[in-house]
């Protein structure tokens, strides 16, 4: 079982007349990645508006956005592997087409009905449903047809694209709050990820190639339906375990920062703080999947650059993070917390692309597992830090935790991660381009 050779080097070797093809598929998934996340955003940042609106309590604005997490982590392991049974594109596209509909008739079900709450509790359910397959399936078209020498870049810029999502969100909402309303908000993210769908059916179903890809990813159904069975290996436990301290890190920061700066700093804008280190991260990130696939393409051994990667990703936050712990300026506040948050993305070319080094026949079933259990881990980390600044009436633990995290999971992936592919045996089918 396998691909002809000649195919391979005929149809998508680096070089040929399809390498333009790779770049666009570059800029179409980044493009998505960002809508994704102006959609993901999109009631949060306008949520103090619609919880004035509607009447809501604190306790029932937390309602309504967790609801989002909650459906996020159903569909993770279901989208993995339908995108390594059928192909991930075709996922990228019933999901981007759902979740722009949703997004789009949000403000029609909250006008609509008087059981505001309810409905949009509901939406942002069903939008974290449709959302949760999205990284899954990535994963499995990165496997599939993507070189090992640029899996890096491409996860990279991919990552990316979510930091400059979460920024436009709040550019436009800016705009549009201040002219239209935030019903204005949800049309636009909800038209842009429809067009956005569009193009994914353009770029990446449409075509003969795509058709090709289809029957061949059939042929590796067998290794799909055993990808439970590699979890219990010590690179793929140790590589999810890194996985998620990652995660619970991000999350505890993307949560709690805002809080931290306003109580701390109460006469700072919000403008430096809420940005500057999102903003950091944009190119960090992308020099990250650059580094780690020159260092590929140069015959340094693959698991020793994702280590390094790994390293950089989780080693600096603690050692920029412990600091917080103490009493700081606010300008000693935000260059720590921004070269965090930056040396964090060098994650996309460590334990972000590591499922493809891994298990390629399954990658996406895999990174579904891997991601649900971050974002289950990120949950039970925000609100544990939630409950310890309650507590302790102070930031320190919440910082100190962030520390602890890092290290546990930096240093079980240095000791027990690998990229020697498990599921050789399989013989299953790569397609590269």
């Amino acid at each position: 079982m396998g691909y002809n050779k000649s195919y391979l080097s005929g149809q998508f070797a680096r070089g040929n007349e399809l390498e333009p093809l790779a770049r666009k598929w570059f800029a179409v998934l980044f493009l998505g990645t960002c809508l994704l996340y102006c959609a993901r955003m999109a009631m949060p940042i306008c949520a103090v508006t619609m919880a004035s609106t509607f009447h809501w309590t604190k306790i029932d604005t937390g309602v309504v956005l967790g609801g989002f997490f909650w459906g996020y982590c159903i569909t993770q392991i279901l989208g993995g592997h339908v995108s390594d049974k059928i192909g991930g594109e075709r996922v990228l596209l019933m999901s981007a087409v759902s979740w722009g509909l949703i997004i789009a008739v949000t403000p029609l079900l909250a006008k609509l009905s008087s059981r505001a709450l309810f409905l949009m509790t509901a939406a942002r359910f069903l939008l974290g449903l449709l959302q949760g397959v999205f990284f899954p399936s990535l994963a499995s078209l990165c496997a599939y047809r993507v070189v090992k020498a640029e899996r890096g870049l491409l996860m990279s810029t991919l990552s990316s694209g979510t930091y400059l999502g979460t920024l436009v969100a709040g550019g436009i909402k800016s705009v549009l709050l201040e002219n239209y309303g935030w019903e204005h908000l949800f049309y636009w993210i909800g038209f842009l990820s429809c067009l956005w769908a569009v193009l994914v059916w353009y770029f990446l179903v449409k075509g003969k190639e795509i058709t090709e890809q289809k029957q061949m990813i059939s042929s590796s159904h067998q290794s799909n339906i055993r990808w439970l069975s590699y979890v219990l290996k010590p690179p793929v436990w140790s590589m999810i375990i890194a996985h998620m301290c990652t995660a619970s890190s991000f999350y505890v920061l993307l949560s709690w920062l805002p809080t931290y700066f306003e109580e701390t700093f109460p006469d700072a804008k919000g403008g430096v703080y809420n940005t500057v280190p999102w903003i950091a991260a944009i190119p960090t990130s992308l020099v990250g999947g650059w580094a780690s696939d020159f260092l590929i393409s140069k015959a340094h051994p693959v698991a020793y650059v994702r280590k390094l990667m790994q390293f950089i990703a989780m080693g600096v936050p603690v050692l920029f993070t412990l600091p917080m712990a103490n009493s700081v300026t606010l300008t000693t506040a935000v260059t720590l917390i921004t070269v965090s948050i930056a040396a964090s993305t060098f994650s996309s070319g460590g334990v972000g692309v590591n499922v493809h080094d891994l298990t390629p026949s399954c990658a996406g079933a895999l990174y579904g597992f891997m991601n649900m259990m971050g974002a289950l881990s990120g949950v039970v980390t925000v609100s544990l830090s939630g409950y310890l600044i309650e507590v302790t009436q102070t930031w320190a633990t919440v910082f100190t935790l962030v520390a602890l995290i890092n290290a546990t999971g930096l240093g079980i992936y240095l000791f027990f991660g690998d990229a020697q592919r498990l599921d050789q045996h399989q013989h299953s089918p790569v397609t590269v381009i």
